[in-house]
């Protein structure tokens, strides 16, 4: 088939496959013999009440076994619903975790070719797709292997010339799927790529959408959001029917077997050399033996998209991760300072490197702001100081110590950053400022938002610092979540502050406040500001205007 049947990588990294796979094995012997019983059942009882001419009280205790085989294959399917429930919801979260932890680790230079979007697609829609890998295609994937080898091994015994037929037969189910499979694979690998590509537009454009309000381009991206879900649509309609035909040849020729072997038992029953309970008990179980394969070829389909975007992931997790330092004895920039000697960044796309060759150095305490035209590089080198770029040349040392050897946990353990959008999320304003230091008392957590110049903000809210905040600060103003953004920074209280333009698209009076805030932040702190505003450059002991290869000391 187009795809694996159980990718050995699923095992890997998610390990609740392993026990889901050794559970659906023991499930699929059992569920065998219960076929192999049933049949045998049907038969005694049926050839005892017509052609013995037994009554209901001699083949009572057949009847009671058949019910109970029936009860118990009841139980075996619902076991296997449970088990499969379980185990998809194990397995997608731990590939969500690992796709998270891989990608943070990797940073943006390890996902550039990806949009936000896309990754938040793939994470979300994409893994849950898995939800029918897990409940038809594995356990099915069982049957199909154990219930045709019990059945042949049985039938070879009662009848071998049955036996030999379906032996012959049964792999023209494989065939076919591996033929319909290959192009059902690259059908489902374009309807995701159709998805992700949809769901990271669509995403892009809301998080833009007051920008492009601005410039009066918002009702231009409806017709591109159209364009791509009818793109969608027609590849979601094109694999319906690739799945719609396939289910038909699969039937078609489980049909035509199961017919060749009724003919066959027929006309030997009719010569008198197959009894009656042998012939009931063939074609019983003959049917039992292409089940398996044909609902494999039908949940096939149902589980493409989910083995889809496993792929995705699993090209995300094998990404080679930066080189990362190991040394925790993380020198305090507050008093050792920073410095940056030729350092170089390029991006795709891009003729000219980003930064190149740029130097300078940080005293211990000192306020440096970067300055320079949007695109020059500013966000840029504060990445580098994050550990979340890495440079193609030139080195980052701290006490002596370069960036590189450092292990980048320890190091960011000292920084405290300050975006020019700060990511506040569907919760208290309380919980918000604790992301900067979760173990902080309500002490604390009050000193920093007073520091950060809330204390009004607080004050006129009906629930104060547990006023619960809508997805991105929906409920606050720009500068009120800069200055959360700011409490943060206060709560977390690291010796390297690294500030991206934090007042930004505020009008007069916020960036008084928010200035307030970030003078009162920045002292005693080694600082890097990326600024723009004369009031924010006002507030450094040096300027390094970007564009210029620098040396501040």
């Amino acid at each position: 088939m187009g795809q694996r049947a159980c990718d050995p990588r699923l095992l890997g990294h998610a390990p609740a496959t392993r026990s889901f796979i050794a559970s659906a094995v023991v499930i699929g012997i059992a569920s065998a013999l219960l076929v192999i019983a049933q049949a045998w059942l049907l038969a005694e009882v049926i050839s005892a009440a017509f052609a013995a001419g037994r009554g209901v009280a001699h083949v009572r205790g057949a009847l009671e076994a058949l019910v109970c085989v029936v009860v118990a294959r009841s139980l075996l399917a619902w076991a296997t619903q449970v088990a499969a429930s379980r185990s998809a919801a194990q397995a997608k979260s731990q590939l969500r975790r690992s796709l998270l932890r891989r990608a943070a680790t990797i940073g943006r230079d390890g996902l550039a070719s990806d949009r936000t979007g896309e990754l938040a697609t793939l994470a979300s829609r994409g893994i849950d797709a898995l939800d029918s890998y897990f409940s038809l295609y594995l356990p099915q994937l069982c049957l199909a292997v154990i219930v045709p080898c019990a059945v042949l091994a049985v039938m070879a015994y009662e009848d071998w010339i049955s036996a030999a037929i379906i032996a012959a037969t049964l792999p023209l189910i494989p065939l076919f799927m591996a033929l319909v499979g290959a192009t059902t694979s690259e059908r489902m690998d374009q309807q995701f790529r159709l998805l992700q590509r949809l769901g990271g537009h669509f995403l892009d454009v809301v998080a833009g959408l007051p920008t492009l309000k601005v410039f009066g381009r918002a009702k231009a991206q409806i017709g591109e959001v159209g364009a791509i879900t009818e793109r969608y649509r027609r590849a979601t309609m094109a694999t319906l029917r690739v799945s719609f035909l396939s289910s038909l040849i699969l039937e078609l020729v489980a049909t035509i077997s199961v017919a060749l072997v009724a003919v066959e038992v027929g006309l030997r029953l009719m010569g008198g050399a197959l009894d009656l309970r042998t012939a009931l008990f063939v074609l019983v179980l003959a049917p039992e033996a292409y089940l398996p394969l044909r609902l494999l070829g039908a949940n096939y389909h149902a589980s493409a998209e989910g083995v889809s975007a496993a792929e995705r992931v699993f090209e995300v997790l094998e990404r080679p991760e930066p080189p990362r330092g190991m040394r925790t004895d993380v020198p305090d920039p507050a008093a050792s300072g920073l410095s940056v000697q030729g350092l170089t960044v390029a991006r795709p796309g891009r003729a000219e490197p980003v930064l190149d060759g740029l130097s300078l150095s940080v005293a211990p305490g000192e306020v440096l702001a970067v300055t320079g035209p949007s695109g020059c590089g500013k966000s840029t080198l504060l990445g580098v100081l994050l550990g979340l770029v890495a440079p193609d040349g030139g080195s980052v040392s701290v006490g002596g110590l370069a960036l590189s050897e450092l292990d980048l946990d320890a190091w960011r353990a000292r920084v405290a950053w300050v975006p020019q959008r700060p990511r506040l999320f569907s919760a208290s304003i309380a919980e918000n400022v604790r992301l900067g230091r979760p173990d902080a008392s309500p002490e604390e957590l009050l000193e920093a938002v007073a520091n950060a110049g809330l204390l009004d903000v607080i004050a006129r809210l009906p629930r104060g610092l547990d006023t619960a905040l809508g997805e991105r600060g929906a409920g606050l103003s720009a500068g009120e979540r800069q200055r959360i953004a700011l409490a943060r920074a206060f709560l977390r209280d690291a010796s390297l502050l690294l500030l991206d333009e934090p007042t930004a698209n505020l009008d007069g009076e916020t960036e008084e406040a928010v200035l307030d805030a970030v003078g009162r932040l920045v002292r005693g702190r080694t600082t890097v500001i990326a600024a723009h505003r004369p009031a924010l450059v006002a507030l450094a002991d040096h300027v390094l205007p970007l564009g210029l290869t620098a040396a501040v000391a």
